[in-house]
């Protein structure tokens, strides 16, 4: 097992992170699978509440989609649910899952150094366990992203 910066170290012998924090969000990603680009392979939980955050897509507080790409929707999308989660108590490094439902993948992936910047500039370097699912449409048909969570409040 590595932790999130790709160090065996301890954290191959016993499962934690020697140099981290006892409890929180531990990042797994194992040696022997690909190495994740922009999300982590798993993330263990130490202690504290779940917060199940609902799916989020760019809606302004007036509820109408806002941004003509996936770039612009991931962003507002993002934002929405990191404000979910700031409610609750709960910061980007506190993310433990994400799903992100995507109207056209192959559109999402050409545009995937933009997320990247947007989740740089937005969250940092914390990845959480990630799954981008197609979709046919969303709730709302403008919509081209949603993102739904799981947080960890300590």
């Amino acid at each position: 097992m590595t932790t999130e910066n790709g160090e065996h170290g301890e954290a191959g012998r016993n499962g934690r992170d020697a140099g981290g924090p006892p409890e929180g969000l531990e990042r797994i990603n194992p040696p022997h699978l690909a190495p994740p680009t922009g999300f982590s392979h798993g993330v263990r939980a130490a202690s504290g509440t779940m917060v199940f955050l609902a799916g989020q897509t760019a809606l302004d507080g007036a509820g109408r989609i806002v941004g003509d790409g996936v770039v612009e929707q991931f962003e507002r999308a993002l934002a929405n649910l990191l404000d979910v989660a700031a409610a609750a108590g709960a910061g980007p490094s506190d993310l433990a899952k994400l799903t992100v439902f995507a109207v056209d993948v192959a559109d999402y992936r050409r545009h995937a150094r933009d997320l990247g910047l947007v989740w740089k500039r937005l969250i940092g370097g914390d990845y959480p366990a990630m799954a981008v699912i197609g979709t046919t449409r969303l709730w709302d048909e403008a919509a081209l992203v949603e993102i739904e969570g799981i947080a960890v409040v300590r």
